[in-house]
Parts: C-alpha cells; sequence; structure tokens
C-alpha cells in the first residue's frame, strides 16, 4: 500500500501578502492612543468611521483607542 506524502493544495496557489506598518501608520497610531478621532480622522477623513469612533470614545476612551488602531492597521 503506498501512501501519498504530497501536501495537500486547495485548488489555489495563492501566495500571502503580509502588510508591514509604515511610518505614517506608526505615527498615527500614536495619535490615536492620546485622541483616537484624530488618528481615525488622519486615515479616513470625515466619514461614517470618524463619527463612529468619536461615539466610541465618548461612551468609554479604550474602545475609541481600539477601534482607532482597527481602523488604521485595516487600511
Amino acid at each position: 500500500m503506498a501512501y501519498d506524502t504530497r501536501e495537500p493544495t486547495h485548488g489555489s496557489s495563492h501566495s500571502v501578502e503580509k502588510s508591514t506598518a509604515t511610518s505614517g501608520d506608526i505615527i498615527r497610531i500614536l495619535v490615536a492612543i492620546i485622541l483616537p478621532p484624530l488618528g481615525v480622522f488622519l486615515q479616513v477623513g470625515l466619514g461614517l468611521q470618524f463619527w463612529l469612533n468619536i461615539l466610541l470614545t465618548i461612551f468609554g476612551y479604550v474602545p475609541g483607542i481600539i477601534h482607532a488602531i482597527w481602523i488604521i492597521l485595516r487600511r
């Protein structure tokens, strides 16, 4: 009985790209820790995410920071 020792493929050969934080991202993250809405504003402008971050920051400083960092790293 012979066993197949090859690694299984799942129908595609996609390479995984890892994004790295730029120096601008690092500055925005530091700003987001001090004032979360400003960090989001620097990333996306006056959109829905900015207003959502203001609301989260009013309800709690930590949720505002988490959301701001998530927005900065996601884009």
